[in-house]
């Protein structure tokens, strides 16, 4: 895996940090000297096969083939190379983590989301996707963390209020080729939204990751937190990242189909059937975190229940009416049970696997949601097929372990990896106060 290694980089990076992200959805890294940047883009930087083991609480836990003894490597990807523009003294690269035979160890998210993705293109269809994120701006004193508004939303004076930081933000993001569409105060006090153009599903996670980071350096410098935790204020509003999706085969989107009910083709009736199939063991991937279990609540625009409509934002999958002018350009679906904290990487390999199944098996979704479910009653949710997401991380975990689909796309050293770090951080957070909850989810990711 040598690659090109005749990269510029603004004259001042002093430091290039190597960036992965780990079961917990933490970006962690090594920062290499560039003046050792091109034999280290050859040759990799090596991690310890243990860091993976890593929870959230930065406890390690016991993983077969994860001990402390031997190493990886990371192995960077030179088209995600850039300098932040937060702090010209550094850039970053997005890494793939292999053994030093090269290969991949098993247990690499990104590469995982790569096969994903492969077995996709196997039938003929390329992915278009990206992460539309929300988020908290806070200020920290003492200890406690604080909204830095408390604007109403989509107000003028919300803009105004945050300006400075959001106009830095978007130059940022710009600045290393990320295409931003849309920037919006939100509901929650100190709550903004950042929505950015898709991409090829290895782009999409990787620009998820580039956001993430550049939200959080730009905040730093004007002196704020910024939180890509799911329900980092409980009393608030919670943050997603839905992931808009759409299929693709020699230009033509093969999910569009005008002459259909709500213009949505058979392809896509399977692959969002095969998401809705899938999607309670899913959530371990799209809303993996304990914290996460605050934001699917009824009436939250995060949805509760296993369910699919049109232009309907209390049901899992959304799918969204299109422009006119564009609209086979413009016509996706999008995922709202999956918020920020995730890893990028295993969500979007895990919602690919899902909805491929989906289109395997020809599985039909129902007839879609009209009404917000929680207010439905219960013969009439049954009879839809609209069964509640699991209610709590630990519930979320045993789906995920009994669906074969994710396990098997996972592999078993990912998976049992993946299930033993998550399950140590619910047991872990159930056994402590909601205090302790929010101060270790908020500015980790």
């Amino acid at each position: 895996m040598v690659r090109d290694v005749s990269v510029p980089l603004g004259e001042d990076v002093q430091l290039v940090r190597f960036l992965y992200c780990d079961f917990s959805g933490v970006t962690r890294g090594k920062a290499v000297h560039a003046k050792h940047l091109a034999r280290k883009l050859r040759e990799g930087v090596g991690l310890t096969r243990a860091q993976m083991a890593m929870n959230l609480l930065d406890e390690l836990c016991p993983v077969d083939g994860m001990e402390p003894v031997g190493e990886i490597r990371l192995i960077p990807d030179l088209a995600t190379l850039r300098t932040l523009p937060w702090d010209r003294r550094s850039a970053s690269v997005y890494c793939d983590q292999v053994g030093q035979d090269g290969e991949d160890w098993g247990a690499c998210p990104r590469g995982f989301l790569r096969h994903a993705a492969e077995k996709l293109a196997a039938v003929g269809i390329e992915v278009q996707a990206s992460f539309e994120n929300e988020f908290y701006l806070a200020r920290e004193a003492e200890g406690r963390y604080a909204p830095f508004d408390h604007a109403p939303v989509y107000s003028a004076i919300g803009l105004d209020l945050s300006a400075d930081v959001m106009h830095d933000i978007v130059e940022a993001l710009e600045e290393q080729g990320l295409d931003v569409a849309q920037s919006i105060n939100e509901y929650g006090a100190g709550q903004h939204e950042i929505s950015i153009a898709p991409a090829t599903p290895l782009a999409a996670g990787d620009r998820q990751m580039r956001l993430r980071d550049t939200v959080r350096g730009v905040a730093l410098r004007h002196g704020l937190l910024a939180s890509f935790a799911a329900k980092p204020f409980p009393a608030e509003v919670g943050s997603g990242a839905h992931i808009h999706f759409s299929l693709w085969r020699g230009g033509k989107n093969l999910m569009y189909d005008p002459a259909n009910p709500g213009r949505l083709s058979e392809t896509g009736l399977h692959f969002v059937g095969g998401i809705l199939s899938h999607l309670r063991a899913l959530t371990a991937l799209t809303c993996p975190n304990y914290n996460s279990y605050r934001r699917l609540q009824p009436h939250a625009w995060a949805s509760a229940y296993v369910s699919w409509g049109y232009d309907n934002r209390e049901t899992a999958v959304r799918v969204a009416s299109p422009f006119r002018g564009s609209e086979e350009e413009t016509f996706n679906a999008e995922l709202k049970t999956s918020d920020p904290s995730a890893n990028p990487y295993l969500a979007l390999g895990g919602l690919l696997l899902a909805g491929l199944d989906g289109l395997e098996r020809g599985v039909e979704p129902g007839a879609p949601c009209l009404h917000d479910p929680a207010l439905l009653e219960s013969a009439d949710r049954e009879a839809l097929g609209i069964l509640p997401l699991p209610p709590s991380m630990r519930e979320a975990l045993q789906e995920l372990e009994a669906d074969r689909v994710l396990m098997d796309g996972m592999g078993d050293f990912l998976s049992r990896a993946y299930l033993t770090v998550r399950r140590s951080e619910e047991q872990a957070f159930s056994a402590q106060d909601t205090d302790f909850e929010i101060s270790r989810h908020f500015y980790r990711f």
